[in-house]
């Protein structure tokens, strides 16, 4: 755990192995220094998530529905019922179950861009637990070949440096493809940024439209009595003073107003870029969902007309959101324990539990079985299943 850091010994140098062409390159740019993430992810996180009902549904939305995802545990000979690391998986810490960790690492991904898992390592063999780390706290530090030799978990004014140097890595990097930086992933939450600051933006002037009783605004005419225009200092404030006072905010919704002898209404329409404000909030809110992988139909976007049914749209979210990203979240936690155990395994989703999926899924196994070409060890490939040896 972050907080029992003091009681560990440090991490033996790793064997001597041999080094990427590539990282000399990066080294260039990034060695000696901690290569700092280019967003600030606090700030995102709030006006994106903590602010935004559109990007705080996308996140868990997709968060919720990866994590409650059913996980096989297998090898190339046989799925595994009973196994160490489904029991460490399903409980990896006294806190969390498997779907409250898997949930706070989906979310990482999505609001910054990476995800930080530490292995609570025992005498031997597998982690005694698992903890995901808040991404904000992490910088990672390169080596002189430009790879990360090491991770610093900063709280409080204190760090942590974890060594990712041994065999035995206590920290699992997970991140988003970058295309501009070597050590950071990219958030879906950078590429909604203008779209939720024009949400956001949309949002705080229909508040102010509705303080002022959801009113237009108006203008009022001064008519002297020798038809001049302009009022005095003093009566212009006083004006003012019987404006703000007694005519603005909600608690005078609709309370008439009492004009003076030379002083005329004139209330205007609303304008066209008024009546477009509530098209712009749909098209930033679709924006929003586009970049996180959500079908608008599934947020509740009116206007959203891309699936002829509410069915459809949540096939599609399963099949191109939350399994790829369950999938390749998965198959990297597996690699990394696989670094304790010495064993190879693959944990990845059970598609034929997937309820989104049954539909596909039936027309799968049927097309398959009808296949009369194909050997009975073909068949099992082809479905995802291991060598026949039945479960262990």
């Amino acid at each position: 755990m972050v907080f029992d850091f003091l009681k560990r010994g440090a991490v033996s140098e790793a064997p001597e192995q041999k080094a990427s062409a590539a990282g000399p390159v990066v080294a260039y740019q990034t060695s000696g220094r901690v290569a700092w993430s280019p967003r600030d992810a606090v700030s995102l996180t709030r006006t994106g998530f903590s602010s935004n009902p559109v990007g705080f549904r996308s996140v868990k939305l997709i968060a919720e529905a990866a994590a409650a995802l059913p996980l096989v545990l297998q090898d190339t000979e046989q799925r595994y019922d009973i196994h160490p690391v489904i029991d460490l998986v399903a409980r990896p810490n006294p806190m969390q179950g498997r779907a409250e960790l898997l949930e706070a690492l989906y979310a990482q991904l999505l609001l910054n861009g990476n995800g930080y898992v530490e292995a609570v390592a025992g005498d031997e063999g597998l982690p005694v637990e698992l903890h995901v780390l808040r991404s904000d706290r992490m910088s990672v530090v390169p080596g002189g070949d430009g790879w990360p030799v090491a991770y610093e978990y900063a709280v409080g004014g204190r760090k942590h440096r974890f060594d990712v140097t041994g065999a035995r890595v206590p920290v699992c990097h997970i991140k988003n493809f970058h295309p501009q930086d070597d050590h950071y992933g990219f958030s879906p939450m950078q590429a909604a940024a203008m779209a939720v600051d024009v949400h956001n933006s949309a949002s705080r002037w229909s508040k102010a439209l509705l303080d002022n009783a959801a009113r237009p605004s108006g203008a009022i005419v001064y008519r002297g009595a020798e038809g001049q225009g302009t009022m005095a200092p003093d009566q212009y404030e006083r004006l003012v003073h019987e404006m703000e006072s007694h005519h603005q905010g909600a608690r005078n919704a609709g309370r008439p107003m009492l004009l003076e002898g030379g002083l005329d209404w004139k209330p205007m329409g609303f304008s066209p870029s008024d009546m477009e404000f509530q098209k712009s909030k749909d098209a930033a809110a679709r924006e929003i969902a586009l970049a996180f992988g959500v079908p608008p139909m599934l947020l509740g976007i009116q206007g959203d007309a891309t699936y002829a049914n509410y069915q459809e749209a949540n096939r599609a979210f399963y099949r191109l959101t939350v399994l790829p990203l369950a999938t390749r979240v998965t198959a990297a936690l597996a690699h990394w324990i696989a670094g304790f155990t010495g064993a190879p395994l693959v944990l990845k989703p059970d598609l034929d539990q997937v309820p989104a999926l049954a539909a596909e899924r039936d027309a799968q196994w049927s097309r398959v079985s009808q296949a009369d070409f194909l050997t009975q060890a073909e068949k099992r490939a082809l479905l995802g299943l291991p060598a026949e040896g039945g479960a262990a």
